[in-house]
């Protein structure tokens, strides 16, 4: 009797989210020293202003002009906050580092429960690994016009980087990132407050600087209404399939928010923190984001010259352009130009680091609970400085892998991007199904719950994520040859398919969703 009355007063000094977390069965093992602004820094930082809208702003504005990229950035913030919410009612019931598969095991019940969670984690594995992949080869991108532009631009013999240098520059932010991801998570967690900063002010600088700068700007009816296909340079005349794929970058932008979720074993009061953190993040990005993508759009200069090879950027990247023809126009520089880019450039910089982080976490989640060939190495924890080390460096080996095809093809950030967006937002699919269809008297609430309104936001949140997964398999470019190829169908259907038949074959015997690693209150594993 004592002994429990030692235990009840306990309870009061344990942190919420602790105490939730030693009832579903686990004990805690990292340092619970996040607070929410520093959850939100990094799920910030991994959905962050500048990384998805800047590589596929080119892209998407050719396909079907200002108008579609405009409207389809609201479009698909409307659909999802949907994801947001029914993800966040979730995080709040469970405040755990494996997050979305652990959730997908306990929301399918004990029939479904492993194969539920062996697809949702083996889905967000290789979603935030080929993240780490997106966001090295933008940084390297943004990190070659800068030095086109520092050595004279295109036209005046500026060193345009060839696709060996490229790849080393791909190469050593992957290895920078996994090198910061093994020292103290406090170093990553000010990194990532520098992070929200740089972004918030570097993003309004940009938003308000650039339309000001340039010497004419787009009238409103062109930036809200011009739509226009160019089938000379895409192949594609369709118009709704010039408008799916224009949709491409909004999608392509609007997730990472459950980076927070990640972070929950990390974070002080995680079961109300994870849900403000996730909800926060959407709602900082989506208008941020939208003031992005409308000051790029105002501020085009000429709409064709933005794709010339001779330009001063060979073409290679729009929205370095729009930035050189705003600052040249204007003082006959490209200087202010280059400091934007250096800003863009930073936040790719930090959304790497921040992806690292989470990979390495789903990665040490789901070796914790034997789900990865040789889980015992990957599950380590570094004795002083309380990380996952080796499953930083694991994922940090995979990313360059994922790069080396730089060397050979056009396409590689295309299929880079697909597998990325699909593994990721696929990976939110699976509990969110399970959540739709579970009977509630099963499901324990957190803070955060929907009530009636769980079943109509999971089916909504649910179909959204089955369109984004079906585009990204979509060729982006007509006719299909090796160089136009979207080989994202191919590289998904090969690793998803050798996961399925490992499960079919073996796992299916033995793995059986997230282990325990705490004894229960009645003294029974």
């Amino acid at each position: 009797m004592g002994h429990s009355q030692r235990e009840v007063q306990q309870f009061p000094e344990m942190d919420s989210g602790e105490k939730r977390l030693n009832e579903l069965g686990y004990k805690q093992e990292l340092r619970r020293e996040m607070t929410l602004f520093k959850t939100l820094a990094i799920s910030f930082s991994t959905m962050t202003l500048f990384t998805g809208i800047t590589p596929l702003y080119g892209s998407s504005l050719q396909y079907g002009g200002p108008a579609t990229l405009v409207w389809g950035w609201v479009v698909v913030s409307f659909f999802t906050w949907f994801v947001g919410i029914a993800m966040a009612e979730i995080c709040s019931s469970f405040p755990t580092t494996g997050s979305l598969y652990f959730w997908a095991a306990h929301l399918a019940g004990p029939k479904w429960g492993p194969f539920a969670s062996w697809c949702c984690a083996w889905l967000e594995t290789i979603g935030l690994i080929a993240g780490i992949g997106t966001q090295a080869f933008a940084g390297s991108q943004t990190l070659q016009s800068i030095i086109l532009l520092c050595t004279g631009t295109n036209k005046d013999g500026g060193y345009l980087a060839p696709k060996w240098l490229f790849l080393c520059m791909y190469i050593g932010l992957t290895i920078i990132w996994a090198f910061l991801n093994t020292f103290a998570l406090e170093v990553i967690a000010f990194i990532d407050v520098i992070s929200i900063w740089w972004q918030v002010v570097g993003g309004t600088v940009i938003v308000i600087m650039l339309p000001l700068v340039s010497l004419s700007t787009q009238s409103a009816s062109y930036v809200f209404t011009h739509f226009e296909t160019s089938p000379e340079s895409t192949g594609i005349s369709s118009k709704p399939y010039a408008v799916v794929l224009s949709f491409l970058v909004s999608q392509y932008s609007l997730y990472g928010y459950d980076a927070a979720a990640h972070l929950t074993e990390e974070t002080k009061g995680a079961d109300k923190n994870g849900p403000i953190a996730i909800l926060s993040s959407i709602g900082i990005i989506t208008v941020f984001g939208w003031a992005y993508i409308l000051a790029l759009t105002f501020s085009i200069q000429d709409f064709s010259y933005l794709y010339d090879p001779s330009n001063e950027t060979a073409g290679v990247f729009v929205p370095a352009q729009i930035l050189y023809d705003a600052f040249y126009g204007r003082y006959h520089s490209g200087a202010g130009a280059i400091i934007l880019l250096f800003v863009i450039w930073g936040s790719f910089f930090f959304g790497g680091l921040s992806i690292t982080t989470s990979a390495a976490r789903v990665v040490y989640a789901l070796s914790r609970d034997k789900g990865v060939p040789f889980s015992s190495v990957w599950r380590k924890i570094h004795p002083k400085h309380k990380v996952p080390s080796n499953a930083v460096w694991l994922c940090a080996a995979i990313c360059i892998l994922l790069g080396l095809p730089i060397l050979k093809v056009n396409v590689v950030f295309t299929a880079i991007t697909s597998i990325c967006t699909i593994g990721w937002v696929g990976g939110y699919a699976v509990p969110i199904f399970a959540r739709m269809v579970m009977a509630e008297k099963n499901f324990n609430p957190g803070p955060f719950y929907l009530g009636k309104a769980r079943r109509p936001i999971c089916l909504v949140a649910f179909l959204w994520i089955c369109y984004t997964c079906s585009v990204f398999l979509l060729p982006t470019y007509y006719p299909i040859t090796w160089n136009t190829f979207n080989y994202a169908p191919v590289a998904l259907g090969i690793g998803l398919g050798l996961i399925m038949l490992w499960w079919v074959l073996d796992a299916r015997k033995w793995f059986k969703g997230p282990v325990r690693n705490i004894d229960s209150p009645n003294g029974k594993p």
